[in-house]
This record gives structure tokens, sequence and C-alpha cells, in this order.
């Protein structure tokens, strides 16, 4: 026979259990929604490598994107490089090309691999290639921070033209901005920019 005080104890305790079930729900439920919230709010971090960017390009007024065509986009592959100018990219002739190159583009390049040229910009059915090469003088300062380029007479602005590079890619994948300076006929030897190619440099498959 169950006593009296085990009758009235036995409410309490289901009490107290549903209260503690309750108690440990709401905390399990509020401790789900905060890890939800916590990861909802923390930032995603980049798990590349320092090299997997190496040059951004500053988005302003000034900054003009030039059309390019390579063969090869692998790191360390044989490319060649065909750096478009076409006839609106360009206001006068050029007396003078210069094209600086980011010091992340860790590449050796040989002026007997550099061409300045009368380009075919390709399309769906053709590629990019050079028609007839321009007499000039090309020339690589000492740390190869950028290639100067010497036409033989001033290049009109009337035809697409453009620079073919024979090259082997970086090692580092990533981006890379090339400028175009140019300077024009006249007394003031000043060079303008013409815009930039923006080389995209992928994993070797």
């Amino acid at each position: 026979m169950t006593s009296p005080l085990a009758v009235l104890r036995r409410p309490l305790a289901i009490a107290a259990a549903t209260a503690g079930a309750t108690l440990l729900g709401g905390l399990a439920v509020a401790g789900g929604l905060a890890l939800l919230e916590g990861t909802a709010s923390a930032p995603a971090r980049a798990q590349g490598t320092p090299g997997l960017l190496e040059f951004r390009w500053d988005n302003n007024k000034d900054y003009r994107r030039l059309y390019y065509f390579i063969t090869d986009s692998g790191r360390l592959k044989r490319s060649e490089y065909y750096l478009i100018l076409k006839p609106k990219d360009r206001k006068t002739a050029i007396l003078k090309l210069s094209i600086s190159i980011p010091p992340s583009f860790d590449v050796k390049i040989d002026p007997k691999d550099v061409k300045l040229c009368v380009m075919k910009e390709g399309g769906m059915l053709s590629r990019t290639r050079c028609l007839e090469e321009i007499p000039a003088v090309v020339e690589i300062p000492k740390g190869g921070g950028s290639i100067d380029i010497f036409p033989n007479t001033p290049v009109s602005d009337a035809k697409t033209i453009g620079v073919y590079i024979n090259l082997f890619n970086p090692f580092n994948i990533g981006m890379y901005q090339f400028n175009a300076l140019a300077q024009a006929p006249g007394d003031v030897p000043m060079a303008g920019y013409l815009g930039s190619w923006i080389i995209q440099i992928d994993p070797s498959n």
C-alpha cells in the first residue's frame, strides 16, 4: 500500500522532471540558435596561400581595361602573349610604348622574344595573331620592371596593333596588371596611360 506522503511526492517529482526537461530543452535550443547565429555572423576566411592573388588593380575612373590573349594560362607553361591595342585605345601615334610589369610577375623576358605587330584580333572562328611585324627596338631595363619599345617610325592609331611576347608563365598563380604607357610625337617627352591588361595565371592541369 502506497503511503499518503509518497502520493504527495510523486506529482512534485513529475513536475520537477518536466521543468528540468523544459529547461534543458530551452538551453539546447538557445545554444543551437547561438551556434547558428555565431556561424552566420562569423566572417569567412580565405584558405589560399599568400601567392594566390599576386596583384589587384585599383577601380577608379582612370582605369581602362585592355584586351589580351594568351595561348596557355597555366603556371610555368610556355605561352604566347598578345597584348592588344585597338584604335579606340589610343588617340595619337606612338613614338614609344612602355609596358610596366609588376615585380610579382617573376619571369625573365628576353628582348628577342618580344615583337611589335599589326594584330588581327581573334574571335569564335579564328585566333588572335600577328599579321605584320613593325620594325622596332625592344629594351628591357635591368630588373625587368618594364618593356620599352621604340618603333623605327611613329605608329599610327589607324590599325589594331599589339605586343607579342613568348615566355614561360610565373610559378605563382593569380592576377597580374600590365600597364600600357605611350609617348606621342611632339616636343614634350611625356608618356600617357593607355590602359591595363589583367593577366590571369591558373594552376597547371
